[in-house]
């Protein structure tokens, strides 16, 4: 029985392996996952986010703990810092979740940013997809921080929870727009420590600012991820969130924005792929490269004759 029958049976193991072959590349992955695309999806996707030491993982914990208590399947992907030696996670599933790892209804897998923008691996939309594909009723991916490259988490997520402590009240003005954008739910995590009444105070003030008639509702909650106090308040809040978006409409143009997204970044994968395998052929690049060095060319204008050179008919 091949891999990919295991798969379908739901042996995780075969999870673990067709997720290494998908991330890693491999040869023949793309028709492995076609294969993982023709079957059923229903999974919703959970995007945790926000700045390093806000108890974003401990609170992921407590969330799955909540989820499997209630019969759910979950799949979490943690976007690690990438190793300056090997490019690899720097945190392993081994590590975080211990305790989790060897349930039957949770799957954890710790992807490395390889440097890209917004903390998401490249391969974590597909990987994401596998997980659907294996029947998780969640799937949860939590990112490495946050700012303004972290608005493409939206791309790959349903519902985005951005986690914050007390101590980030002084950061919000400079991080407001692109809070706004990237969160439908605020989660001040931590509660216990001075400052949390006022951070969630300036949290609802700025939802009601922005809020609009035809917006969706964004809330703002307290949780101490170390206790579980206010986890099931952020789970209500996102359970209240999906329902509004799926009844609404939202969730299908989020889902057609995620796809659009998905084809744009394929399609600039192989075009960066084809200008690295064919630029130094004829010596043009090199060529162009000398000019900018004098001062002939500025940049732009190199970069429009290297365009014009290889892809402009």
């Amino acid at each position: 029985m091949s891999v990919f029958d295991d798969f379908v049976r739901r042996d995780k193991r075969a999870l673990a392996r067709i997720i290494t072959h998908i991330e890693n590349r491999r040869e023949n992955y793309r028709q492995l996952l076609a294969a993982v695309s023709r079957l059923p999806h229903q999974g919703y996707r959970i995007g945790i986010t926000g700045p390093p030491g806000s108890g974003k993982s401990t609170l992921v914990d407590a969330l799955v703990l909540r989820y499997i208590q209630q019969g759910l399947r979950v799949g979490v992907i943690a976007i690690d810092p990438s190793s300056p030696f090997t490019g690899g996670a720097l945190l392993g599933d081994r590590i975080r979740m211990q305790h989790l790892v060897n349930r039957d209804s949770v799957f954890i897998r710790s992807m490395a940013s390889r440097g890209e923008s917004g903390g998401l691996a490249a391969a974590t939309r597909d990987v994401t997809k596998v997980l659907d594909a294996f029947g998780m009723d969640l799937i949860i991916i939590e990112t490495v921080g946050i700012g303004q490259i972290e608005l493409d988490i939206v791309e790959a997520c349903d519902s985005v929870v951005v986690v914050l402590v007390p101590e980030s009240g002084d950061m919000i003005q400079t991080m407001k727009a692109g809070l706004m954008e990237i969160a439908d739910i605020f989660c001040v995590n931590k509660i216990d420590r001075p400052g949390a009444d006022r951070l969630l105070s300036i949290l609802n003030s700025m939802v009601h600012e922005r809020q609009t008639a035809s917006s969706v509702e964004i809330r703002a909650v307290g949780t101490n991820g170390m206790n579980g106090e206010g986890v099931d308040s952020l789970a209500e809040a996102i359970e209240k969130h999906r329902g509004v978006i799926t009844t609404g409409g939202e969730l299908e143009r989020r889902r057609g924005s995620q796809l659009k997204a998905e084809i744009v970044h394929a399609v600039r994968d192989r075009v960066v792929r084809q200008l690295e395998e064919t630029i130094d052929f004829d010596g043009q690049f090199e060529h162009v490269s000398r000019q900018l060095a004098s001062g002939e060319l500025d940049l732009y204008s190199a970069a429009d004759m290297i365009y014009d050179r290889y892809f402009r008919k």
